[in-house]
């Protein structure tokens, strides 16, 4: 169901992958697949970890570090948004970003 007024869309990090954890690469693939279809069509998305008890670095290397390899730095940065995420959790999306930007940028060249 697409709403044309409202180009926003959130996903619950929880609901899409059924858990409190998010450990698994295969899960972060699902998370990945949402956020990647909606910047395809240039819409902005708000990623709720809200109830995420558990959150790896393979997790996030998947459902956020991936984007770096199809859309550029400026397009993820315009259009994806966190929210609900702990502080600790935070820090470690930072890292997986910033391994991930220098990974495509290398494999680029």
């Amino acid at each position: 169901m697409h709403s044309f007024m409202n180009n926003n869309l959130q996903f619950s990090v929880f609901e899409i992958v059924g858990s409190q954890l998010c450990v698994a690469s295969c899960d972060g693939q699902r998370v990945y697949e949402r956020i990647a279809a909606a910047l395809k069509e240039r819409r902005s998305v708000m990623l709720s970890f809200y109830s995420i008890t558990i959150l790896t670095a393979a997790f996030l290397n998947t459902a956020i570090g991936q984007l770096y390899g199809e859309f550029n730095e400026e397009q993820i940065r315009a259009l994806l948004k966190v929210q609900d995420m702990q502080s600790d959790d935070l820090v470690l999306l930072k890292r997986v970003v910033e391994t991930a930007k220098q990974y495509f940028k290398n494999q680029k060249r």
